[in-house]
Order: C-alpha cells, then sequence, then structure tokens
C-alpha cells in the first residue's frame, strides 16, 4: 500500500496514543474528522493499523520482572519447531518468541512477578519441550521500551 506524509503523521500520533478521539486526532494532523476517519480505515483495511490497545503498567499488576531467555536446542526438525512453538505462545507470562541467528535459536520476552515465578515458568517450559540449553537474563534497569515503530 502507498502512503503519504498525512497517513504516516496519522500513524505516528496513533503510535504516541490511540485514546483521542477522530476530531482530536484530525487536529493533530490537520485533516477534517471524516477525511481522517478514511484514512485511517483505509489504513486498518491494508493491515498497517493492526488493532488498538491499552499499555498497562506490569509493577502496578505485579509483574515487576522482566527477563529475557536464551534457548538452544539440538532438534530442528518442523515437529519440534511446532511443539516448541505451541509450548511458548500457550504461556501468558510470554510476551514475545524469535527464532533467532547466531548462537542461540530462540529468545524469548517474559513478564513475571519475580525470579521465583519466572523458575515456575521454566519449569512448566521444560516440561513441554526438550531443549538442550535455557539462561536467562533478568532486566536489572528499562533504559528504553517502547511499541511505536519508526515510521518515515
Amino acid at each position: 500500500m502507498q502512503y503519504d506524509d498525512i497517513d504516516r503523521r496519522i500513524l505516528v500520533e496513533l503510535q504516541r496514543d490511540a485514546s483521542g478521539s477522530i476530531e482530536e486526532l484530525g487536529e493533530k494532523v490537520g485533516l477534517s474528522r471524516n477525511a481522517v476517519w478514511r484514512r485511517t480505515k483505509r489504513l486498518e483495511d491494508a493491515g498497517l493499523l493492526k488493532r488498538k490497545v491499552a499499555l498497562v503498567d506490569p509493577e502496578a499488576v505485579g509483574l515487576g520482572l522482566t527477563v529475557f531467555i536464551s534457548v538452544t536446542t539440538d532438534q530442528h526438525d518442523a515437529n519440534w519447531s511446532a511443539k516448541f512453538s505451541a509450548a511458548a505462545r500457550s504461556f501468558e507470562e510470554v510476551l514475545g518468541v524469535y527464532r533467532t541467528s547466531g548462537t542461540m535459536d530462540y529468545l524469548i520476552h517474559a513478564r513475571v512477578a519475580d525470579v521465583k515465578a519466572y523458575d515456575r515458568l521454566y519449569q512448566r517450559l521444560i516440561e513441554k519441550v526438550d531443549l538442550k540449553d535455557v539462561s536467562a537474563s533478568f532486566v536489572m534497569e528499562e533504559i528504553k521500551e517502547t511499541t511505536a515503530l519508526p515510521i518515515r
């Protein structure tokens, strides 16, 4: 899909805060309510806008520990991969799972209450799928975290 500078501004503003009205968005990007609605609908229909969500403060809901889990496997067949993917998707603490290049095979991003909660997640993961090596890195300080993509 082709999109122009106004579409880019709409995408940037919605990534900042999608809770405002169409009128407020129109004021920010310099368009009428109807023009913004049409453009936003076109962006949604084209799949550029996937969904609108609320960001919850993890500390406020008792999920104060961010953990990145490195997984290495010696099994690379389709059956193992499907089993691992299903297992990783089944844990609500897991925010993202990525197959990577380099020395590790997968990187898992999770939010848990504390180290004991991480251990429970780890135990449930290894019950569901055979892994060669698992190591965890606990975030000591969050320097930057955003969901906004750099729209150019």
